[in-house]
């Protein structure tokens, strides 16, 4: 038996190895051990991150989804508007129109729209979109007085603006 054969804990002669030898051995070992325990946890909170980021784009996705599905039945909602105004002598149709328009719109509101309010309201450039301004003393100057095309919210996100006509003072002529 050679001295390589044996293990480091003991010389080739029998006798314990040095003190100092086994001190640096420790210390080599216990950084070696930290910088792989840092290693571990680096590990783990990339993937945390990595978990998390996906569920959130995941979420993202599905939201996306529903905001386009929405967006394309909002001029069938805009036509049903647009057709209750219409007077009909057929109450039955009106009221058959009405009802589905309802259910559409319920639909609708339970997936995360919600309509904005804009008539008697003071204009905001983020959620309106003036189309048209009139003279008028009946309201303050730059409130909503019409609106032709409603505007929604989508989860609290602005989907589309409201068409709207605002008031001006008439000028001083």
């Amino acid at each position: 038996m050679n001295a390589e054969s044996l293990p480091k804990e003991i010389e080739a002669d029998g006798s314990p190895p040095d003190l100092a030898a086994v001190t640096a051995e420790r210390d080599r070992l216990a950084v070696e051990k930290a910088e792989l325990q840092d290693r571990y946890l680096r590990g783990q909170a990339e993937f945390q991150n990595l978990r998390k980021r996906v569920e959130r784009e995941r979420m993202e996705t599905l939201e996306y989804a529903s905001i386009e599905a929405v967006r394309t039945l909002l001029p069938v909602l805009d036509d049903f508007e647009r057709a209750l105004k219409v007077e009909t002598g057929d109450r039955d149709y009106a009221k058959g129109m009405e009802l589905i328009y309802q259910r559409l719109f319920e639909a609708l509101k339970k997936l995360g729209l919600e309509p904005i309010e804009s008539v008697g309201q003071p204009f905001d450039p983020q959620v309106h979109h003036a189309v048209d301004k009139a003279e008028t003393e009946e309201a303050d100057e730059d409130t909503v007085i019409e609106e032709f095309q409603r505007g929604y919210n989508f989860k609290g996100r602005l989907l589309r603006a409201a068409m709207v006509k605002v008031a001006v003072r008439p000028s001083a002529s």
